[in-house]
């Protein structure tokens, strides 16, 4: 059976619902959380508004969208030069481990060398997350050193 031919977009705001749809999946999947649908949808608009937030990118067979990936900024003065980072990877489960994800992460990557100015790419992942971590290491990207800290700020 051949791989099914897998065409990776921008998103715009006409994908607001599926993008959403999407998130709110994975953080129950991967978390355990239910993300406030509001919130998650204001959000989500708020990022397809302003790209300087950053950027979806969606996976696509036969125009269905079966996946998708956003990409933050980081400005590192160490490197004087931006890390890209990939968040709200989700594929939807009847297309995993047919080459979305891989189509996705591939189509940031070129993007990123050609911008000049990105010095690599980062993303982080829930420890017991142990099938996104082989996709990961698969793709070339290994463990960090760094450990995240975070404080959060209720709304």
């Amino acid at each position: 059976m051949s791989s099914p031919a897998i065409r990776v977009r921008r998103a715009s705001p006409d994908d607001l619902e599926t993008i959403v749809r999407f998130n709110r999946a994975m953080a129950l999947e991967t978390e355990g959380k239910m993300l406030d649908l509001h919130t998650a949808r204001a959000g989500t608009a708020g990022l397809l508004a302003d790209e300087s937030r950053g950027v979806y990118f969606l996976a696509e067979v036969e125009a269905a969208v079966v996946g998708q990936t956003m990409v933050t900024y980081e400005w590192s003065d160490w490197r004087n030069r931006f890390f890209w980072w990939i968040q709200s990877v989700y594929v939807d489960p009847p297309w995993r481990r047919q080459g979305v994800y891989r189509a996705l992460y591939g189509h940031v990557g070129e993007l990123a060398r050609q911008e000049g100015n990105v010095c690599g790419l980062r993303l982080y992942v829930i420890r017991s997350n142990q099938p996104a971590i082989a996709a990961y290491q698969q793709l070339g990207m290994r463990l960090s050193d760094y450990l995240i800290c975070e404080q959060d700020f209720p709304a």
